[in-house]
């Protein structure tokens, strides 16, 4: 079996450590030769790096080589797999991203909205840049992008390198949203397949099939959620579930055709959201002071003690849920296991009363010769529109990123259902180009 040689893009970040662990977990699925960490931070990299080489000499020995660098001509030379997680701006640009936009009464999320909007206009160049010097130095590699936002980043990216078909983009929620549907349904997520449509953090499940007999279980978990006072008892139901059952209580008597991605609520009721917010402690001020502190903490007491086996930080099967989804896919591809993931891909009739050009999100079967989608057929008008709309909101974005347009810039805030006063986007536009000068393009 081939071992191979991959490249974690953005190497320095919190969430590399639980990728690690999840690569050593299933080193008899995907089996590594050489590991290179990527990052343009080299305090956080080399700390990253300080725990790999801990991590593999007690759990790993097979890897031969690991490397960690701030160097991309070294990173990125014959790698089979790049992995690329960066987050341009870091939490920093997050929390400037979620405060502007709730000073102006709009929601303020990481990847919705204005925030969403500030943040692909940083991502955008920055991604660009990097797959064209991962293809200057492993022109055959695969290229995993989930950085996001992913919808952005996607459409981005297929104008940049159309022709790249080795490039796939996708996003870990999907995998977070089936193992809470597993979870209430007391099964396990590689047990259902879902039939989904949309964009990236913008869709629906039509459908969550039982693999073994084939029956739909998408109308038991709908009773579930719209019932979540009958299922109080049960394991799975604790605090954090209470929050989650009664979201999808409102949407699903809302709009009761299909179950939504949990993004959703940031759309469909912006001023909730925005009530729910605190404009001066926003979810990025609780990351850095959570759980991105807990985990360099973490990496510095493994580097001083110099191992993990025999301590608290001893890895297990529940390591690398971030992960997952990537390394499944990683194993997909190099193995021809025709196995199904939701992907964000060119259109290309898969939903055929949508444009053949937009990147949509759907099921896709994976294998050596990359992905290809399943049929979704026409959808109904009220999401036709809603997905029509948010994607004329996405294309504006990169229009705006990759011709230095202010205009097309504004036009995207005001066709982005959190913001839509033009008052209130120009407002907000003109205080995060002021916030992002140091990463936008100049406007004109």
């Amino acid at each position: 079996m081939k071992r191979f040689t991959i490249c974690i893009i953005g190497g320095g970040s919190r969430y590399t450590a639980d990728m690690l662990a999840m690569l050593t977990n299933h080193k008899e699925e995907f089996p590594l030769k050489k590991v290179v960490l990527y990052d343009n931070e080299e305090m956080r990299q080399e700390k990253v790096g300080k725990y790999a080489e801990i991590l593999f000499k007690e759990y790993y020995p097979e890897i031969e080589e690991i490397v960690y660098t701030t160097n991309s001509d070294e990173a990125f030379i014959d790698i089979d797999f790049a992995l690329m997680q960066i987050r341009a701006g870091r939490l920093k640009m997050r929390e400037q991203d979620e405060k502007i936009s709730l000073k102006y009464g709009c929601v303020g999320q990481e990847t919705c909205g204005a925030g969403g909007f500030a943040y692909g206009m940083r991502s955008v160049p920055a991604i660009i840049e990097i797959v064209k010097q991962i293809r200057k130095y492993s022109p055959n590699a695969w290229i995993l992008n989930y950085s996001n936002p992913a919808a952005i980043v996607a459409e981005a990216t297929k104008r940049v390198f159309p022709n790249d078909h080795k490039l796939i983009n996708i996003c870990d929620m999907p995998i977070a949203i089936m193992d809470m549907y597993a979870d209430a349904l007391n099964k396990n997520r590689k047990d259902l397949e879902p039939r989904y449509f949309g964009l990236n953090h913008f869709g629906w499940f039509t459908n969550i099939l039982d693999k073994k007999t084939g029956e739909d279980l998408l109308p038991l978990l709908r009773e579930k959620f719209l019932n979540p006072t009958d299922h109080k008892d049960e394991q799975h139901f604790d605090a954090s579930w209470q929050v989650t059952f009664n979201f999808m209580s409102q949407i699903i008597n809302d709009y009761p055709e299909y179950l939504p991605n949990t993004y959703l609520q940031y759309y469909l009721y912006p001023d909730k959201m925005v009530k729910k917010s605190n404009p001066n402690y926003t979810r990025a001020n609780e990351v850095m002071d959570g759980s991105e502190k807990k985990i360099y903490q973490m990496l510095d007491e493994v580097i001083s003690i110099g191992k993990i086996k025999g301590t608290k930080y001893e890895i297990s099967s529940a390591n690398g849920v971030h992960a997952c989804y990537i390394v499944e896919l990683a194993t997909a591809l190099a193995y021809n296991k025709n196995d199904i993931f939701l992907i964000i891909t060119k259109n290309n009739g898969t939903i055929s009363n949508l444009d053949s050009n937009m990147m949509i999100e759907v099921p896709c079967r994976v294998g050596a010769n990359g992905i290809e989608a399943l049929s979704i057929g026409e959808i109904p008008t009220f999401y036709k529109g809603l997905l029509e709309n948010q994607y004329a909101y996405e294309k504006l974005t990169v229009d705006a990123v990759l011709n230095g347009s202010y205009q097309s810039a504004l036009q995207a805030l005001v066709l982005n259902r959190t913001v839509i006063n033009t008052n209130i986007a120009k407002q907000l536009l003109n205080e995060l180009i002021e916030a992002n000068k140091e990463y936008w393009p100049t406007l004109k």
